[in-house]
């Protein structure tokens, strides 16, 4: 199936609910279809091009003067197991949580923990998501998709992939140019729990012992309670990145604030928690008209209605420039901006 438009609303494929357009919009569900679309629309190489998923990640602050490609690809099935492992190939256009449900649902560990993480399974493998001690990363086996450039559908490895915190080659020197159709993740028959994220493994022993469903229904209660459901107050989940600075800096900022949530990154890093750093300087709960900061987590910028989406990145600035000021850090947001001039 394919959809295509003119002048095509995004409101509803964000979910921070901002009022944006794109100048044209396609939406496939096979593979093949985006090479024929490109084949009969000649003009396509002259226009900017933005690949979109579920839109739990973009910030629209203006319309968006170009083509929107959206691989609503679905389907899910085992391209091999062996006793220990299985691994699916999974369609960009599946949503993530779905995935995760139906992991658990069949016994297979190693994303449980990002349970409940808005978007679509392509948007994940790009994003590089993480939650809760894990990492989309350890799981990706390697990710298919088509090269808008030299116009050939390949495959990449997962070490082709660059992945880091929250990073990968595709949100660089792919990005916008290669559309994921799918995506291979190898999951454990026999997993190992990990439970030594917070409060997470006391959680899960409430509610009896320790398995796969009763980690994701810890998850997902304890997201709910911080979280507010983007289908009823728009936002894009975290806005920011947890920064990382060297220890040095680590340790003057422990002398001065004793309290300040630290976790090692690496063995000169230290990975600051930006929730805590936003709190700090006052913005939690603040509300600028319809733009404002979540009551319960500062990390989460929200639309309480009909902000626009330079309202909200104009409140991302000052508050970037108030951490900076205060302890030194410098925030970067783990949210795309959108038609930014």
């Amino acid at each position: 199936m394919i959809r295509t438009y003119s002048n095509f609303s995004l409101k509803k494929h964000t979910t921070f609910g901002i009022e944006a357009t794109s100048k044209y919009y396609f939406e496939f569900t096979e593979t093949d279809d985006l090479a024929g679309f490109l084949a009969t629309n000649k003009d396509w190489p002259n226009l900017p091009i933005l690949i979109l998923g579920e839109g739990s990640n973009l910030l629209f602050v203006d319309n968006f003067q170009g083509l929107v490609i959206n691989p609503n690809i679905p389907g899910i099935s085992i391209v091999h197991e062996d006793r220990n492992n299985v691994w699916l190939e999974v369609g960009a256009g599946v949503v993530w949580d779905d995935l995760v449900e139906f992991s658990v649902f069949h016994r297979w560990g190693g994303i449980e923990n990002l349970s409940l993480i808005p978007g679509k399974v392509g948007a994940a493998a790009v994003q590089n998501i993480g939650a809760y001690g894990m990492e989309i990363q350890n799981r990706i086996e390697s990710v298919t998709g088509y090269d808008l450039e030299t116009q050939t559908e390949y495959t990449l490895e997962a070490v082709d992939c660059q992945y880091s915190y929250r990073d990968s080659v595709f949100k660089n020197q792919l990005k916008n140019r290669f559309v994921i159709t799918s995506v291979v993740f190898k999951l454990d028959k026999f997993p190992e729990f990990i439970l030594n994220y917070g409060d997470l493994k006391n959680e899960v022993e409430k509610l009896g012992n320790v398995s796969l469903r009763n980690i994701r229904q810890t998850v997902i209660q304890i997201r709910e309670s911080k979280l507010p459901d983007p289908k009823v107050m728009g936002n894009a989940g975290s806005f920011f990145k947890n920064p990382v600075v060297d220890n040095v800096h680590a340790a003057q900022l422990k002398a001065v604030y004793p309290t300040i949530p630290t976790y090692p990154s690496s063995a000169e890093k230290t990975k600051l928690a930006a929730g805590w750093l936003i709190e700090q300087c006052g913005w939690k709960g603040f509300r600028r008209g319809d733009a404002g900061v979540h009551e319960k987590q500062a990390l989460v910028l929200v639309n309480c209605g009909n902000a626009t989406g330079r309202e909200i990145y104009d409140l991302s600035e000052e508050i970037k420039q108030s951490v900076q000021e205060k302890f030194g850090v410098e925030l970067e947001r783990e949210v795309n901006v959108i038609s930014l001039p």
